[in-house]
């Protein structure tokens, strides 16, 4: 009896994601797709946490259902007819979709069931921890990310900085919003200070706890993203050198270290014991930044006024309700 009690949270987990998932992808009205998958998402962070990955649970609930739905949420904000996006198509065509969907279930399904039906233990992760006295942190997550797969992760703010660059390339950033009443304001002015303390927890106890670069520059970017729905021109993000600066920062930091320790005779990324925490922490410092500033941008949908000399002052840009 207690078996079936300890399964049905669980089982009634996988069915409501299963269910909000059907639901996200076969809306026919963009807005409350949107909003299904914004709740898609914090339920899969939950789903996250039951399987004891805080990590990827703070991850998937600050990017996969917060500012992702924020992304969303704006690019249709200059679509306010957004509406039906099926009801043009005919009947064969959105069965076919469906279809599709389903054939792409099932055998993800069974790739599933075939891991979760032959448990067997990982030699990769018990080789891991078993270095972890030598990787110059106590969390096996950072660990893994900023020592083991260093690569991996210097591949991936690569990816964002490569990101920023196509939003950058869509031209100017839309247009701001009007300023906001007293009530928003007051709520931002109170909000925005303990995000940045909540981002620099973050990334502190990302070295022996749930934490890090992706989780703190999520929280930094949810800061901007709420002085720029209270109407700050620049959202909180700097102006020009410095902005491309933080926007680098990540990556160029990277090499850097990378390229010093190979000058030093250590090798790209071999991180001497002694000084593996300390360069850990240095370079998740900028990750953090350069990833908080590539999500702001990405909200502001364009190059802000002030990226390049001459543009003109963010001040007098022109606002929208």
């Amino acid at each position: 009896m207690n078996g079936v009690f300890t399964w049905l949270p669980d089982l009634l987990l996988v069915t409501m994601l299963i269910g909000l998932g059907w639901a996200t992808v076969s809306s026919t009205d963009l807005k409350r797709a949107v909003a299904l998958f914004i709740a898609f998402g914090l339920l899969l962070s939950v789903a996250w946490a039951r399987l004891r990955a805080p990590d990827l649970a703070l991850a998937e609930a600050a990017l996969g259902a917060g500012l992702s739905g924020a992304l969303l949420l704006a690019a249709l904000r200059d679509e306010p007819s957004a509406g039906d996006i099926r009801k043009d198509l005919p009947f064969w065509q959105r069965s076919l979709v469906d279809l599709l969907t389903v054939a792409l279930a099932l055998p993800l399904a069974w790739v599933l069931w075939s891991v979760l039906s032959e448990p067997a233990p990982s030699p990769l992760a018990e080789r891991a921890l078993s270095a972890l006295d030598r990787s110059g942190v106590s969390n096996p997550v950072t660990a893994v990310l900023l020592n083991y797969r260093a690569y991996d992760t210097l591949l991936e703010l690569v990816v964002v900085l490569a990101a920023v660059l196509g939003v950058v390339s869509l031209g100017r950033e839309r247009p701001g919003y009007r300023q906001a009443g007293p009530v928003l304001s007051s709520l931002v002015r109170w909000l925005v200070p303990l995000l940045i303390l909540a981002a620099g927890y973050l990334l502190w106890v990302g070295a022996h706890a749930p934490g890090g670069a992706f989780q703190a520059g999520a929280t930094l970017a949810a800061a901007s993203v709420m002085l720029r729905l209270s109407g700050a021109d620049r959202a909180g993000l700097p102006v020009g050198l410095a902005l491309r600066a933080s926007l680098s920062a990540g990556v160029g930091l990277f090499l850097l270290v990378g390229l010093g320790l190979m000058g030093a005779g250590q090798g790209f990324l071999h991180y001497p014991p002694a000084w593996s925490g300390g360069l850990i922490l240095l370079i998740e410092s900028a990750a953090t930044l350069a990833i908080a500033a590539a999500l702001g941008l990405a909200y502001l949908g364009g190059r802000p006024a002030g990226w390049e000399a001459g543009d003109p002052d963010p001040s007098h840009k022109e606002r929208r309700p």
